[in-house]
């Protein structure tokens, strides 16, 4: 065989391989395709979390989308006046609107993210109202409420969508590491509810705690409705979701992670780790802010458990807990405090939500600020928090001190 035949041999053997390839190509991309689009890959966030150079950390918290379909599904309680025609875009809108004007570091959702029975697919009515979320790049998370789970879905398979989402950082259940225990990489799975979990905050780039944890983030699932003693009611944070939050925050005091630290601290300082907490349903002592000083509007009674798990002394007696943000009262928006710790409402954010006709919907803010040092930030000196509106002018009202830790000292 000369050479001229063997080149066309190989030539027609390489064509033969490529159109294999090609037919193998063709086949396998068509069997990754769901649902007509081809599979996504989650885009995650840069990880961790941190404080920004300028020693602030933003958290825009967003309680009760309520969102169902888009622009079919309708507001709920607003002016005849208000809107030409008002539905779930009048939600996205002033979601997109909020973080280009905030510019926040992350976003949290207090739960009833969708409104279950208003959507025939909850996987498709998630994704339109995390889209700004997204869309931003921004990491966010979330926990469930009572309505999440009326739809397609159950709790589980929410919480585990939710956290396949693009720069999702939310979790299903906590991981091991994170109850002080020596096993690492596994998940705990003997505990109640899903969305139970812990985000870290380090310092701000190039500081003494860089690499520390300043700031803590708890999230629990608070539930949906239960029966007791053939009674119907909300659920309630429960005893194995306590026992696991204790742990968390033993661990970091017996590793002495304080978030007053390093240079220019006191030696003799006593520890205070600073974290923050977010769940929906509200715990029944807020009931007694009633009577009390408050700042923002109480306009609705407290639609929480009939059960009183202990939530409340859990968080006192673990002393890092200086704030906790709730929603499922969208008529409430003020901030309580109960022994030691304020309990803020997020306010109605959602317009397919119950609210008041004239009365803006509404976001929270919450600003976590540094302590600057002679050379660089240190732990945290302030917590801040306000609400904007969704006017014209995205108003923003009842700036108000949650901790300080001159203060506190």
């Amino acid at each position: 065989m000369n050479k001229t035949m063997e080149g066309l041999y190989s030539l027609l053997y390489l064509i033969l391989i490529l159109t294999i390839l090609f037919s193998l190509h063709t086949q396998i991309a068509h069997k990754l395709l769901i649902g007509h689009h081809p599979l996504h890959l989650k885009k995650s966030p840069h990880l961790p979390l941190r404080f920004s150079s300028d020693g602030t950390f933003k958290i825009l918290q967003v309680a009760d989308m309520h969102y169902g379909t888009g622009v079919l599904t309708s507001c709920k309680d607003v002016l005849a006046s208000e809107f030409h025609y008002c539905s779930d875009l009048n939600t996205t809108h002033f979601l997109k609107r909020i973080i280009e004007a905030e510019k926040p570091d992350f976003i949290a959702f207090t739960g009833d993210n969708i409104f279950g029975s208003s959507t025939p697919d909850a996987a498709e009515s998630l994704l339109r109202a995390f889209a700004p979320a997204m869309e931003s790049g921004l990491p966010w998370a979330a926990v469930l409420g009572n309505h999440d789970q009326e739809s397609t879905m159950t709790r589980l398979e929410l919480m585990s969508f939710i956290s396949l989402l693009d720069y999702s950082v939310s979790q299903t259940n906590p991981s091991v590491e994170d109850a002080s225990s020596a096993a690492k990489g596994d998940t705990i799975t003997d505990i109640d509810g899903f969305g139970n979990y812990n985000l870290r905050v380090y310092g701000a780039p190039g500081s003494h705690s860089a690499n520390r944890t300043v700031l803590d983030l708890f999230f629990l699932d608070s539930g949906d409705r239960e029966v007791v003693q053939g009674v119907r009611t909300y659920g309630w944070i429960k005893e194995s979701q306590l026992r696991w939050l204790h742990g968390v925050s033993k661990g970091y005091q017996d590793r002495k992670e304080d978030c007053h630290l390093l240079e220019g601290a006191s030696p003799s300082a006593t520890p205070t780790h600073c974290a923050l907490a977010f769940f929906h349903i509200p715990i029944p002592e807020i009931r007694q802010l009633y009577y009390q000083k408050i700042i923002g509007q109480f306009q609705e009674g407290v639609a929480c458990s009939s059960v009183n798990s202990g939530v409340l002394q859990t968080l006192v007696s673990m002393g890092d807990v200086k704030a906790v943000f709730m929603g499922h009262d969208h008529k409430n928006d003020f901030c309580g405090n109960l022994e030691g710790i304020w309990f803020c409402y997020g306010g109605g954010f959602g317009y397919h939500a119950y609210g008041i006709a004239g009365w803006s919907r509404r976001a929270r803010i919450i600003l976590a600020e540094l302590e600057k040092g002679e050379k660089s930030w240190m732990g945290m000196e302030r917590i801040r928090t306000w609400k904007r509106l969704d006017d014209e002018k995205l108003s923003k009202l009842d700036e108000q001190v949650l901790w300080e830790l001159h203060h506190a000292k």
